[in-house]
């Protein structure tokens, strides 16, 4: 039997990015308090593309003051998605020291997902517990301190 070129290319690629992806999941998460308001966010750092791609999913939750800071590394329109996260989170993008948008109590999905985007660019998005926004009464302007 003959294997396809185009078979062993596919397998390549598909092997590359596995590794790519187990390498970024054994390393340890780089972390940083994020002071935003008057609390402050012990964030998870998501700042290779396999980990931005990977984001909150297969997870159960978050501790009340945790979440996760995307470093997109420049501004931009940078959209989010929750394909296979299994609780609803608040979504903030900040930029320049303060939260230029807020997307609150976005819902799980499964594979078929909505995307949700900025009205202003920024450089990060910091995802937390859905309410959380409510509750320290965070909202567009918000100062922004990243450790």
């Amino acid at each position: 039997m003959m294997i396809s070129p185009e078979l062993v290319i596919f397998l390549i690629v598909a092997f590359l990015v596995a590794a790519i992806l187990i390498k970024n999941m054994l390393q340890p998460a780089k972390r940083v308090e994020v002071k935003i308001g008057s609390t402050t966010v012990d964030a998870e750092v998501a700042d290779t593309l396999p980990k931005q791609i990977k984001g909150l999913m297969f997870r159960s939750g978050l501790k009340e003051n945790e979440g996760m800071l995307f470093d997109f590394g420049s501004e931009g329109y940078h959209s989010i998605w929750m394909m296979n996260t299994s609780f609803p989170i608040d979504i903030m993008w900040i930029n320049e020291g303060k939260v230029v948008d807020i997307k609150k109590d976005a819902q799980p999905c499964g594979l078929i997902c909505p995307s949700y985007g900025p009205k202003e660019q920024a450089r990060y998005v910091l995802e937390v517990n859905a309410n959380f926004t409510d509750r320290h009464k965070i909202k567009i302007g918000t100062r922004v301190e990243l450790g």
